[in-house]
């Protein structure tokens, strides 16, 4: 049943991809103005949506959510035409008298498929990218947040027509009937193993995708590190949205020297920031489902709780936590731990907070805090990441000036700003040759034609 309905919408998306219409960039440009209207005037349900599933606070909601979508709307509103216009390439001497231009062209009908954890700036900023570079677009939101999912259906329903975008809810079944469809592109955020199911469904079509993952990514704090303030935006990078964030702080590398102190000022970051009781605090973030409270629990007692630990699977909410005496072969340092759980480990030479992060996958972001450039340089150029802050946690997924993406098992692809557009764009050759003169040395006929081409064409 799921098969047939997707495969009628597909074929209506393509069909209308084929017309021609979503080519301009008038009728881009309205798209998107359309949209970001109709997300305006649906702000209020927006926010009331992510309360329902997530528990998001109306600050949490706005400033990690819909302010960041309506910054990747304005940004891609104002840049988009120059993004459309066809870029000049240079001529090689091999090609005198021809005009060499990159032409960016849609893919066609593309699959957006959505995690629960931002769920509606994890499907919108994809769309916009879609929609920026001419595409129509399916979007699959996740079942686990069922309010916004109905409300991206409701709004997204209420702008567009099913033939240009058009919102499949439901639960896995859905997300495989489309990923056996043709579609064009592939966009997912979500985690590595569900990454590779959608990676293989997408290698037996060959067709292109873009995997936002996951990790675990790691943040180093060296000895120079103004402990307080450090303090603060772990706390805050951690614990945003209950560390259901797939770029939030995994695990803490700190130098002996400060381990101590600096977990004092976490303790005091985490109830100036939450209060005494955090899972009675009506900002404080839930976990989105049983199965994922569970899981969590379960860390609770790898190594020693520093700080936290309490729950209430009632309302399914677990403090903010901070393990010490944890090694790399508990359970907690096995997988990423998508929750408020922050494992502490120590290092003595920044070397070794280097070999013991590649030695593992590659994670999605890095955290460094420093005043030494030295110690900045280092890392930065010995260790393969997705992206990350220096002296900051997150906050390098907010500019739509920086591509934000993974690397090996954290993703391939990138997108945000300009990123967004590249992503769904492909940049199509095309070489135009004069027809005012000939080389005829490039014929097999020419009789001294290879003493010309080793002159043109030699090492």
């Amino acid at each position: 049943m799921y098969n047939d309905t997707m495969a009628n919408l597909i074929q209506k998306q393509k069909h209308f991809y084929r017309s021609g219409a979503t080519r301009t960039y008038e009728y881009r440009l309205r798209q998107l103005k359309r949209l970001r209207d109709a997300l305006v005037a649906h702000e209020k349900q927006i926010i009331d949506a992510l309360k329902r599933d997530l528990n998001k606070s109306e600050f949490e909601a706005y400033s990690t959510e819909i302010g960041i979508v309506y910054e990747e709307l304005k940004f891609t509103i104002k840049h988009l035409k120059s993004w459309m216009v066809p870029k000049k390439a240079k001529t090689a001497l091999t090609h005198i008298g021809s005009k060499g231009r990159l032409i960016p062209e849609p893919y066609g009908t593309t699959l957006i498929i959505a995690p629960w954890n931002y769920p509606f700036q994890l499907a919108v900023s994809p769309l916009i990218g879609a929609l920026a570079a001419g595409n129509t677009a399916v979007m699959k939101p996740s079942e686990l947040t069922p309010a916004m999912s109905s409300l991206l259906a409701d709004i997204l329903g209420s702008v567009f027509d099913e033939e240009y975008v058009a919102v499949a809810q439901g639960g896995p079944e859905v997300s495989q009937a489309l990923l056996s469809q043709p579609v064009d592109y592939i966009f997912f955020t979500g985690s590595v193993n569900v990454g590779r199911i959608v990676m293989e469904s997408a290698a037996k079509q060959l067709i292109p995708l873009t995997l936002e993952l996951g990790g675990k990514s790691p943040c180093i704090v060296h000895a120079d590190a103004p402990l307080k303030l450090t303090a603060q935006r772990i706390v805050f990078g951690k614990f945003t949205n209950a560390g259901q964030t797939c770029i939030a702080p995994d695990y803490l590398l700190v130098h002996r020297s400060v381990k101590e102190e600096l977990i004092a000022c976490i303790k005091e970051a985490i109830q100036e920031f939450y209060g005494s009781d955090p899972i009675s605090n009506p900002s404080y973030g839930h976990i989105v489902s049983d199965k994922h409270f569970k899981r969590l629990a379960s860390f609770l007692d790898n190594g020693t709780v520093a700080c936290g630990g309490q729950t209430a699977p009632e309302i399914l909410a677990i403090e903010p936590t901070l393990l010490d005496e944890v090694t790399w072969d508990m359970p907690v340092m096995q997988e990423e731990i998508f929750g408020p759980i922050l494992p502490v480990l120590e290092y003595d030479r920044i070397q070794e907070a280097v070999d013991m992060i590649n030695d593992r996958p590659k994670p999605l972001a890095l955290y460094l805090f420093t005043r030494e450039p030295e110690i900045e340089e280092t890392v930065v150029g010995s260790v393969s990441y997705g992206g990350g802050c220096i002296n900051d946690t997150l906050m390098h997924i907010a500019t739509p000036y920086l591509p934000f993406g993974g690397v090996g098992e954290s993703g391939m692809g990138a997108y945000h700003g300009q990123g967004s557009f590249d992503t769904f764009t492909h940049y199509k050759s095309v070489l135009k040759q004069t027809q005012l003169f000939d080389f005829k040395f490039r014929y097999p006929s020419s009789k001294n034609g290879l003493k010309y081409l080793r002159k043109l064409m030699k090492p």
